[in-house]
């Protein structure tokens, strides 16, 4: 009997290559062998290459920015916010923030803010350091539009001088922050007038005849009227609602040049009054002694 015969089954053929390996969306992926012979598998590229290849790709796009983009991008970087704090001065500010050009600098980017005096700078104001600052807006009542302005220029109601033509800056108000007062809150280190406690809405005189200086948006003191008196002193009123005389308009004592108001640096409504020897800051007197020898009963 013939033997039975053994049957293998036959191997399947080796592939000596690569095999296909479906990817996504249908696209091949050609996937080396273990033992393929002659084959040669890609070197993959390392994380830390793949880093360094988009940082020069990121390189030379920022390298091919326009200039312009550029100078704007380090300016903005550049610019920053200081709040003022008590005990502070432009001088000082400058010095401890390295703004170049010092305090000069700085007040002329900060002019807006600050005012007509580069002296009168009070905690919590935000200055910008390396660049203009946006004007200020008031934080109370709105400077007096010419609208208002030119409906206040209307003549007001009997005149309150006395025989020498002087008269109190307000009719009636009791005194509240008095004149020299020391403290922090000021920039010079005092009170440099004295503050009347009225409402918003209150008239205030001119203590003398004399001739507007300016009437407007005075910074920190908020919408102002500055005279020169006929004896050659200078009466400031500060944080007005409204404005009833313009620059260059001759006065006589009595006549209204404005509403008392809350604008500017101000916690309350009231009237900041002073008298200074020179329009400049600093060269104030003593308001209410200033008036008792105009003969004003205070």
């Amino acid at each position: 009997m013939p033997a039975k015969g053994k049957h293998r089954r036959p191997k399947s053929q080796r592939l000596s290559r690569s095999i296909a390996a479906a990817g996504t969306g249908g696209a091949a992926l050609a996937i080396p062998l273990f033992g393929a012979a002659g084959a040669h598998a890609a070197t993959p590229q390392s994380a830390a290459e793949s880093v360094a290849s988009a940082s020069d790709v990121a390189g030379k796009a920022a390298d091919s920015a326009p200039a312009a983009d550029r100078k704007a991008e380090a300016k903005k970087v550049a610019t920053k916010t200081y709040a003022v704090r008590a005990g502070d001065s432009l001088s000082k500010i400058a010095d401890t923030q390295d703004v170049g050009g010092g305090w000069k600098k700085l007040y002329e980017d900060n002019r807006k803010a600050i005012g007509a005096d580069p002296a009168l700078i009070h905690p919590g104001l935000k200055l910008t350091l390396g660049g203009k600052a946006a004007a200020a807006t008031p934080s109370a009542d709105a400077p007096a539009s010419k609208t208002t302005q030119s409906a206040a220029k209307k003549p007001a109601a009997p005149k309150a001088a006395n025989a020498s033509g002087f008269a109190m800056p307000v009719a009636g108000a009791t005194v509240g922050t008095p004149y020299k007062m020391s403290g922090s809150m000021w920039s010079s280190g005092y009170h440099t007038g004295v503050d009347f406690v009225v409402p918003t809405g209150t008239s205030l005189k001119a203590v003398g005849a004399g001739t507007v200086v300016s009437a407007g948006w005075g910074g920190a003191y908020g919408n102002q009227v500055v005279l020169r008196l006929d004896d050659g002193r200078y009466a400031q009123y500060a944080h007005l609602s409204s404005l009833s005389v313009s620059a260059g308009q001759a006065v006589t004592g009595g006549q209204q040049v404005g509403l008392s108001g809350a604008t500017g640096n101000v916690t309350g409504p009231h009237l900041h009054f002073e008298i200074r020897t020179t329009p400049d800051y600093g060269s104030d007197v003593d308001p209410l002694a200033y008036l008792r020898a105009k003969g004003v009963s205070v």
